[in-house]
């Protein structure tokens, strides 16, 4: 979201919850038909919702309000809880356990979306797991070399919180590894000053898999 306008939009919406086009027009000091070009443009990003509320005889009131994505522009109150509550879980369980327990959470997604590829081949598999990252907030591309293939995230919802708490990359690299059922290796990442969070899967272990399920 780059223009300044939708950037008010967008504060507005956090602020007041739900808003009619008149409400963001004044917000904005811009002209009804202008809201309704930002607003399209918010929409399909995902980034706003629009619900029908009936308020006596005649149409029906449009009003708008941020997505759960939309929300996600403005992290900062759940970023500090979050980091409040990882700050005592480390405080009170050793290291070993907060790795059990962020391993635990990712199995559990995983096993969440097992029956999506119960009896798939992998390349499938593969394509299905894009999926499951989006939904999960990871953007990620996936190239398949002679040796091995390569899983890059180009997004991660977690960077913020991994900069003080890296042990949270276990999630997403064990929630992997559980959604295809093979090793993965962790290869570069964002928290070490790469370009990309990258993970390796060996042609070997990808093929040892496509047998016991054919």
């Amino acid at each position: 979201m780059t223009s300044k306008t939708r950037e008010i939009i967008s504060k507005t919406l956090r602020t007041q919850g739900k808003c009619t086009i008149k409400d963001l027009a004044e917000a904005a000091a811009i002209s009804p038909v202008s809201v309704r070009h930002h607003m399209s443009i918010l929409q399909a990003d995902g980034l706003v919702s629009v619900e029908e509320s009936r308020q006596g005889v005649g149409r029906p009131v449009h009003l708008y309000s941020l997505s759960e994505k939309g929300a996600e522009l403005f992290p900062g109150r759940y970023l500090r809880l979050t980091n409040r509550l990882l700050v005592e879980l480390k405080d009170s369980l050793p290291e070993e356990k907060v790795l059990e327990l962020f391993s635990s959470i990712a199995t559990s997604m995983a096993d969440s979306h097992a029956e999506k590829f119960e009896g798939l081949p992998f390349d499938e598999r593969l394509e299905g797991l894009l999926v499951l990252l989006a939904e999960e907030g990871f953007e990620a591309e996936i190239e398949q070399l002679e040796d091995e293939i390569l899983i890059r995230e180009l997004s991660c919802p977690y960077f913020k919180i991994g900069i003080a708490h890296p042990e949270i990359c276990v999630i997403d690299q064990t929630f992997i590894a559980n959604a295809l059922s093979v090793p993965v290796e962790r290869v570069a990442c964002l928290l070490d000053g790469d370009d990309l969070c990258t993970f390796s899967i060996q042609t070997a272990d990808q093929k040892e898999v496509q047998h016991n399920h054919d």
